[in-house]
């Protein structure tokens, strides 16, 4: 089995990528310093995938700990999930933000040339085109100013791996901009754990479902948009992890010193009231929302051209929106239970 390591692996992206990993024949190596994770999140990837995944504590950034894990196991890949990730945060803590979004990245890059570690999935993000002047938007929109200091990390990680790229390194490199992740794995077991209030609309969606949030409010129904709300593209989390492993395994297959970029949504565009209307008819429960001013600094829609990823790595969603916003029920359940 192919050893990968995965920085932020008990995140929400991360431990669900960590069991397709595992589906697909891999091995994965969880690094996380569990600042926005939870250590019980293993014994559930466990319990999920009856292995039991090895674990580091601590921080991607540390040289000597990536110099441990490289000793104990010989690691074929690398999949870079670990990021700090509100936008509101990283307006008001900047420096924060580019030490810990930029620096880990430089630090890790630095590790797999030392240790000739070739393959790379860097996780990217929709943000880095701000709103686009057209839409759907391919991997060839153009990149605008970032809305927040979080984007631009994402945009400037970007540009120092196509530098590292130019500068004829012997990485081979997938950056995978990802659009909205929703959903939670199918048996409840792990799904998206916010810390404090929810900055994301689904787990708030689930959260006032619960009893735990008092309602629910809807920024601005006043866009050009069907409803007048603002709309994303949401994409299931295990077909999100699903990609990461098709990137993984068309890295492998390339010639040193290569670099890509492919969009990772549904192709499909639903507003905020859609996915109220739908996690209401899913699930059978009404929701207390409210409807209130527009919110600074959102984009009013956007949703991905899908060709490059579907044709390129075989790649296709599985899931639509209402599976999505079941498991996401279904998990908030559990974790009330």
């Amino acid at each position: 089995m192919k050893n990968i390591l995965i920085t932020g692996g008990a995140g929400y992206i991360g431990s669900h990528t960590a069991v397709e990993l595992i589906k697909a024949g891999y091995r994965p190596i969880i690094i996380d310093d569990l600042s926005n994770s939870q250590e019980k999140v293993l014994e559930r990837l466990e319990e999920i995938t009856g292995m039991k995944i090895p674990f580091y504590l601590g921080d991607c950034a540390d040289r000597s700990l990536l110099d441990q894990i490289a000793k104990d196991h010989k690691l074929s890949g690398v999949i870079h999930f670990a990021a700090f990730k509100a936008v509101g945060e990283s307006t008001q803590k900047p420096l924060k933000y580019y030490k810990n979004n930029v620096g880990s990245l430089v630090a890790l890059l630095e590790f797999m040339e030392a240790h000739s570690i070739l393959d790379l999935v860097f996780s990217s993000s929709c943000t880095v085109y701000g709103q686009p002047d057209t839409l759907p938007v391919t991997e060839d929109t153009p990149r605008k100013e970032a809305e927040s200091p979080y984007g631009n990390t994402k945009k400037v990680c970007e540009d120092i791996l196509v530098d590292l790229i130019k500068s004829k390194s012997d990485l081979k490199i997938i950056s995978l901009r990802y659009f909205n992740p929703i959903g939670a794995h199918p048996s409840g077991k792990i799904g998206e754990l916010p810390s404090g209030v929810p900055n994301n609309l689904v787990p708030f969606v689930t959260q006032t479902a619960a009893g735990i949030r008092e309602k629910l409010t809807v920024f601005g129904d006043d866009y050009y948009t069907p409803d007048g709300s603002c709309v994303r593209d949401f994409i299931h989390v295990m077909d999100l992890a699903d990609a990461h492993v098709k990137a993984l395994s068309f890295l492998e297959n390339k010639n040193t010193n290569f670099y890509d970029v492919f969009n990772v949504g549904t192709g499909n565009g639903n507003t905020v009231l859609e996915v109220i209307h739908t996690f209401e008819e899913v699930n059978d429960l009404k929701l207390n929302y409210e409807i209130g001013p527009r919110r600074p600094g959102d984009v009013v829609k956007i949703w991905a051209d899908t060709t490059k990823i579907n044709q390129v790595l075989g790649w296709y969603p599985k899931n639509s929106l209402a599976d999505s916003l079941r498991d996401s029920w279904n998990w908030e359940k559990k974790l009330n239970e």
